[in-house]
């Protein structure tokens, strides 16, 4: 697999779910600071870049809020390193437009019912983007350093210096995958 110099930012929490096979999904609005003031899917596969700043226990459901520092002790937002421990490919970008839909996700993501209804009210015009994600993990986690102009409150950044793919294992088996796939399509009646 060629590995894209694309890093998608995300709460290191849910990486750490998407990576141990306890979750397939992300959901999208976009940050402040995107160009289009909108989520764009800028890539079909893409690095998962684990970010600190947003992720509190309390936005979490009870059973992941230890996630929570568990990351900030394995990695911290001040450090001057991150590791990159995930490649996704983007199985399906599903839009949420209304409460009820988004309901019928709940028994498949991490976040509290608070956070997700949230993200759907913020920028109401603008759907929710729930990703489904096919995630691989390498045979060791790609150090790289932390750049200036990765931070901000923007989904997309490009990578300075990608980390070679090398061998990467997805998380799920092909058949596991499917079939966790096709129940979040089911649920949203899609």
């Amino acid at each position: 697999m060629n590995a894209n110099p694309v890093a998608l930012k995300e709460w290191a929490s849910a990486i750490q779910t998407l990576t141990e096979g306890k979750m397939i999904m992300l959901m999208r609005k976009g940050g402040i600071e995107e160009e289009t003031r909108r989520f764009e899917l800028k890539s079909p596969s893409f690095y998962l870049y684990p970010t600190y700043e947003h992720q509190r226990a309390e936005l979490l459901k009870e059973p992941y809020r230890p996630l929570v520092g568990q990351t900030l002790e394995a990695g911290g937002a001040d450090s001057a390193v991150i590791s990159l421990n995930a490649y996704a490919e983007v199985a399906a970008d599903l839009e949420v437009r209304d409460l009820n839909q988004l309901e019928r996700l709940y028994p498949y993501h991490i976040w509290s019912e608070g956070l997700a209804s949230e993200r759907l009210r913020w920028k109401a015009k603008e759907p929710l983007h729930v990703l489904l994600l096919r995630v691989y993990v390498p045979e060791a986690p790609a150090i790289i350093q932390v750049r200036p102009e990765y931070s901000g409150c923007r989904s997309w950044i490009e990578l300075e210096s990608p980390p070679e793919a090398g061998n990467l294992r997805p998380v799920l088996g092909d058949e596991e995958f499917r079939i966790r796939k096709e129940e979040i399509i089911s649920a949203l009646g899609q």
